[in-house]
């Protein structure tokens, strides 16, 4: 990756991890128990859970966080609120809870683009960002996000400058992350409702970019 390799950066901590990872490992064994107990009596259909699945991931639970963002958008005193205290300023909202605690922005320019990982387990802001996709909790995402960010966005199809300096944030219990995406051109005067129509969940984890006008409207 020549010199762009050197413009990368992995934000690590000191957290301990275990205590958060123990718990979710567990509640995803009594879930899964749970569901398989379901569908082998017949009370679900896997496919209609795969269904029910995917929404909360990509449709339901994103939109706090498109709330949010598009309220930093439009909204200086509120984004200078996240700023000072995430936590606090994503509740004003009314989005708070298990896993919504010890909030931090971190926000994209045109020089610098953040990108989000748990790299030891699959912290993640579940009040605003609403179920993590399969793939957040990946090994091969939680590895090769820190060691190739520029490849591992590649992939995702987000070709960034060569300049454009990647900072990889590593989720923790103690800190969790929400990407605040370059607000698109050309959206001057629009709505927050408006505003939020463009923020995907992938753009507030790092993984992608907010939509534009176009991408919006077709």
């Amino acid at each position: 990756m020549g010199d762009s390799k050197k413009q990368d950066h992995h934000r690590g901590h000191d957290h301990d991890h275990t205590h958060d990872h123990s718990h979710w490992s567990d509640m995803d064994l009594k879930v899964k128990t749970l569901e398989s107990l379901l569908v082998d009596k017949g009370y679900v259909d896997p496919a209609a859970l795969d269904v029910i699945v995917e929404t909360y991931e990509t449709k339901v639970g994103p939109r706090n966080g498109a709330a949010v963002v598009a309220k930093a958008w439009s909204d200086a005193a509120y984004l200078e609120r996240l700023r000072e205290n995430a936590t606090d300023a994503i509740a004003e909202l009314g989005f708070s809870g298990r896993q919504g605690e010890h909030m931090q922005i971190v926000e994209n320019t045109p020089d610098v683009h953040n990108m989000v990982v748990c790299t030891l387990c699959s912290c993640y802001p579940w009040s605003v960002l609403g179920l993590p996709p399969v793939w957040y909790k990946s090994a091969p995402y939680r590895s090769r996000a820190v060691s190739e960010p520029r490849a591992v966005l590649s992939e995702f199809g987000l070709e960034l400058p060569k300049e454009t300096k990647i900072t990889v944030w590593d989720s923790t219990a103690e800190m969790r992350y929400l990407v605040i995406p370059q607000r698109p051109s050309n959206t001057e005067g629009w709505s927050e409702e408006k505003l939020a129509e463009l923020v995907t969940r992938d753009s507030m984890i790092g993984t992608g970019l907010a939509l534009t006008r176009v991408e919006a409207s077709s």
